[in-house]
């Protein structure tokens, strides 16, 4: 016992990198699905479209990011490459890219000088299958997808994230790629050094799902290992771990692992049925309803959000989906900026509570904790109380925090907020506590 306690405590400092900690204040972001697919009607592109059928005729980067703005995102991650082998960008290296197209100019260019106008973060996806590329499936594909990172990584200024899945299937030739990924961590590392590598890389891992579902219990601090990490395959099958496994952090887990690392979780999900614009799904927008369910179970369950917005075949973000993410930013800042306490950030122990007076007498329905991430995570269990009637309710009760932690609960007249924490390893960092009163939404739109 006496070990584990000690381990415990020293699992407590494991902490993010200033990349890491970079992404993580970024808390929602776009993803941008666009490509040939957007002219096919495919998910997935089979690697053989003709160049010619991309063509956006009224391409408006300009108007992606005035939607972002609208969103409150504070960032963009593009396709630049999806499997299809086509590339946005005029690459040096292949045919099949927009340089043989009527469009035949650079969206890559285009999206990220439109970012770096308005002051968002830029990122690119790169998908590592190619099913254009007569080279995938031999060892030469490797230093084909290193150039093509190269140009990525060079051209466009400065990168917050290279987005990877590790999606791998056959070649125009039939074969599977082995792919060399520290060797592309490599080029990445020495090229953007503050760019996280997401979702199969080292900085960021993928939630498990794709409909925007945080776990209850999310472990920024977690036994699972980075994808670079060596021998990380065999420590994650002898622990019985994969990215939808519901328990990556606790104490049994830690016993057994023997080591911790700071590995957080991305929640990627889209407005849409499908990532690429496909007329049919207009009426299929996600409802405000559906997007404040996700807000709370990523963002508010210590992860960020990646919500994909696909701009159509004319190169633009339909109006419906505009109207939805500002009406998302409208309620979010119509409800998120009357913090009815007051805190500030406080150090507590196992067995220790925070108490806190409202500014007046109110009704209570939300609740938001954070802890202080450059100093770990700790807290293992609380509970959330407000006192109403002159007696302790309570509201909400929970295992992690990490960055932020949100909750609902049936409305209440409260003059008073207490959080009690139950459970930490070492010394809990609040970093801030709010209540709110939000709005509920009708499930209509």
């Amino acid at each position: 016992m006496e070990a584990l306690e000690k381990f415990m405590e020293e699992a407590a400092h494991v902490v993010p990198s200033p990349r890491q900690r970079q992404w993580f204040d970024t808390e929602f972001y776009a993803f941008v699905h666009f490509g040939v697919n957007t002219f096919t009607d495919r998910e997935w592109g089979l690697g053989n479209e003709p160049e010619a059928i991309f063509n956006p005729e009224k391409l408006d980067c300009d108007q992606w990011v005035r939607a972002m703005q609208s969103a409150g995102m504070k960032g963009m991650v593009l396709t630049a490459k999806h499997h299809d082998g086509f590339c946005l960008w005029p690459s040096k290296y292949t045919e099949h890219s927009v340089k043989n197209s009527p469009f035949q100019g650079d969206v890559v260019k285009q999206a990220s000088d439109a970012c770096r106008r308005a002051g968002l973060k830029f990122g690119v996806y790169l998908s590592p299958w190619d099913r254009n590329n007569p080279l995938y499936g031999t060892p030469e594909y490797n230093d084909y997808f290193c150039r093509q990172l190269t140009e990525l990584m060079t051209n466009y200024g400065e990168l917050f994230c290279v987005w990877f899945d590790n999606a791998c299937g056959e070649g125009p030739n039939g074969r599977v790629q082995k792919y060399d990924w520290q060797r592309y961590f490599d080029v990445i590392h020495k090229l953007q050094p503050n760019a996280v590598i997401a979702i199969t890389g080292d900085d960021v891992r993928w939630v498990g799902n794709e409909k925007g579902l945080g776990r209850e219990c999310e472990w920024s601090a977690t036994v699972l290992p980075p994808g670079g990490y060596p021998d990380s395959d065999s420590i994650k099958a002898a622990l019985g771990l994969n990215e939808k496994s519901e328990d990556l952090g606790s104490r049994d887990l830690i016993a057994r692992a023997g080591r911790m690392f700071w590995y957080p979780s991305e929640v990627d999900v889209s407005i849409r049925p499908g990532w690429f614009y496909h007329s049919e799904q207009d009426a299929q927008v996600k409802s405000l309803s559906k997007l404040v369910d996700i807000y709370y179970e990523s963002v508010g369950r210590n992860s960020v959000l990646l919500l994909n917005i696909p701009p159509d075949r004319n190169g633009r973000i339909c109006d419906i989906d505009v109207q939805r993410i500002k009406e998302l930013n409208e309620y979010i800042t119509r409800n998120f900026s009357n913090d009815l306490i007051s805190s500030s950030p406080a150090s507590v122990k196992q067995g220790g509570e925070l108490t806190y007076n409202l500014r007046r007498a109110a009704k209570v329905n939300s609740v938001t904790l954070q802890e202080d991430i450059s100093k770990g995570q700790r807290v293992e269990s609380f509970t959330v109380s407000v006192k109403t009637g002159g007696v302790w309710k309570t509201v909400a009760n929970g295992t992690t925090i990490g960055y932020k932690r949100m909750f609902r609960f049936p409305e209440v007249e409260a003059t008073a907020l207490k959080l009690t924490i139950n459970s930490t390893r070492g010394t809990a960092n609040i970093s801030k506590v709010s209540a709110f009163c939000v709005e509920s939404v009708a499930e209509s739109k």
